[in-house]
């Protein structure tokens, strides 16, 4: 599992890219007076090891909607369930249509208040969401992100489908971007 000190670590490489890369979604204008994501407090309380229940491949792909309306097709991978606070949470895991690509888009109770209003992200190209066997994943919250939308309107991003609403809030990861405020 990962240690808080590779999360620190971690933390601080995206936000030199944020500040720095050429393809941060930050604008030239608001590089210079950035000084970094907001985050919660890292928690082990949000970091699960967890079964996978395996979903039919065969099945047509979803078509999620996007921040600026088009659609994205993703293909139901498989599910999880861990426990928040004591109630039981449940998220569907998105793939490409070879289930290489893995995508967790999801809402919870902090959106719009604490954290970008349009939902989060894990995925297995960061830490946060990773295969540990042939049916588990890791998926450790504290590395939830905004997608770059939250930045910038001149992306499209994926909106997390009503069945990955969480009805418990998930305190971990990136919060809302500062000015968002």
């Amino acid at each position: 599992m990962n240690t808080m000190n590779q999360l620190q670590q971690f933390r601080a490489e995206i936000d030199q890219f944020m500040r720095l890369h050429p393809q941060s979604p930050l604008g030239r204008g608001q590089r210079p007076s950035f000084t970094g994501l907001n985050y919660y407090e890292p928690s082990t309380e949000l970091l699960f090891v967890t079964s996978v229940e395996f979903l039919d491949r065969n099945l047509p792909p979803v078509k999620m909607e996007t921040s600026t309306g088009d659609e994205r097709e993703q293909y139901r991978w498989g599910r999880v369930q861990f426990e928040v606070e004591g109630q039981l949470a449940e998220l569907t895991i998105y793939s490409d249509y070879e289930g290489e690509a893995l995508f967790l888009p999801f809402k919870d109770q902090t959106n719009g208040r604490e954290t970008y209003g349009a939902g989060r992200y894990l995925d297995n190209h960061r830490p946060g969401l990773r295969r540990i066997g042939a049916d588990q994943l890791e998926l450790d919250f504290n590395y939830a992100y905004n997608p770059y939308c939250a930045y910038s309107p001149d992306y499209s991003c994926p909106l997390p489908p009503r069945e990955n609403w969480l009805a418990v809030p998930i305190r971990a990861g990136e919060k809302l971007p500062n000015d968002s405020h």
